[in-house]
């Protein structure tokens, strides 16, 4: 029997979508009740998180705070490549 990992519901992972269909995601989450919503991303989709934290917090819930930002580096391995390091970042928006 396969075991299902469950990702936390408050965690939104930015990658190439534009940046209101995360926004959108965060607004989604708030309304269903959410205190904090963490939003994640790596490489250059640290400019898309940036600009989906601050569209929600300016633009559509002025009540939401920025509670953190953690940045970090991770050290991929790639066959062609090698290992090269990714940039982080995770930002906390609560109520």
């Amino acid at each position: 029997m396969e075991e299902q990992v469950k990702i936390n519901d408050n965690v939104i992972l930015v990658g190439k979508k534009p940046p209101m269909a995360y926004v959108l995601a965060a607004i989604t989450q708030f309304s269903n009740g959410q205190k904090e919503v963490h939003i994640k991303a790596r490489g250059r989709s640290i400019n898309t998180a940036v600009d989906v934290a601050e569209i929600v917090r300016k633009r559509f819930l002025h009540d939401v705070q920025l509670r953190s930002i953690d940045i970090g580096t991770e050290e991929k391995d790639d066959p062609e490549k090698g290992k090269f390091n990714v940039s982080t970042i995770t930002i906390l928006l609560g109520k």
